[in-house]
């Protein structure tokens, strides 16, 4: 991994585990470090681009409780999507 593209995960963890609100930090920051060294550089705008929104409405789209704009859905959005339901625990 060249120096730009570490520093670059860097910055984008950094923003996905301070998001403003624990749920958001933990399931936003938790994609960012369980999956960001799968993401691709198209995948990486996106998700850059997502962290430029508000914090309720990533949340509200990644769990399914809003609908996604579509400047938004997006391959990153449905790895997202995937990563909260292996996330959440199951209900019984």
């Amino acid at each position: 991994m060249s120096d730009e593209t570490e520093k670059r995960h860097k910055r984008i963890l950094y923003r996905a585990i301070h998001r403003g609100f624990k749920e958001a930090d933990i399931l936003i920051g938790g994609f960012a470090r369980d999956r960001m060294d799968t993401l691709n550089e198209a995948e990486l705008d996106a998700f850059e681009s997502l962290l430029d929104q508000n914090d309720h409405d990533i949340y509200g789209w990644v769990l399914g409780n809003r609908p996604v704009p579509a400047e938004h859905d997006t391959a990153l959005m449905r790895k997202l999507n995937a990563y909260a339901l292996e996330a959440r625990p199951v209900r019984t």
